[in-house]
């Protein structure tokens, strides 16, 4: 057994939003629930390794992935934005990375009266590092996945991706309720 997967007693014990479900609920709220099940999942286990490997979390390994994406930085609301939370957990993650030298603030030219953050030269090392071990742990959690299936799922996701984007910018994002 790998020293990743999780032990039997804590896969039953992790809650599976599907299995809440009757054959009777609409398949629209049992295909929604099977996403969700599958995406905390795999989530999960990605906050674990993260923690056990390399001593860190979820949130700090995606601020130094958007990081890691803009060379010159970026301001905190920026990453804020991409992020999806907000500037005050920005600001305190940034602040216990900077704190371990991975992360540091410069002033920011165009406006005085904020900084940019950029991952130091250790930051861009052990980021790449852990970025290394993140695809190689997705690559094994999808690997029970035939290519075609993977393909299928992704064409399929990519379809709903669009549809509510779609929905969204037509300002019908509920456009099935009645």
């Amino acid at each position: 057994m790998s020293e990743f997967l999780p032990a039997a007693s804590m896969v039953s014990d992790f809650p599976d939003l599907e299995s809440r479900t009757v054959p009777e609920d609409h398949r629209d709220l049992r295909l929604w629930l099977r996403l969700l099940t599958c995406c905390n999942l795999i989530e999960s286990e990605l906050r674990t390794r993260l923690r056990t490997q390399f001593d860190t979390t979820l949130p700090r390994f995606d601020l130094m992935a958007q990081l890691l994406r803009a060379p010159e930085g970026m301001k905190m609301s920026e990453v804020s934005r991409h992020m999806m939370v907000t500037n005050g957990n920005i600001t305190g993650i940034t602040g216990q990375l900077e704190k371990e030298g991975l992360v540091e603030r410069i002033p920011n030219a165009s406006d005085g009266r904020s900084s940019l953050i950029r991952l130091t030269s250790k930051g861009k090392r052990n980021f790449r590092k852990m970025a290394q071990a993140h695809e190689s742990w997705i690559q094994s959690m999808f690997g029970g996945l035939s290519e075609p299936s993977r393909q299928a799922l992704f064409d399929a996701l990519g379809e709903l991706k669009r549809a509510q984007r779609q929905a969204l910018a037509d300002g019908s994002p509920l456009s099935g309720q009645a």
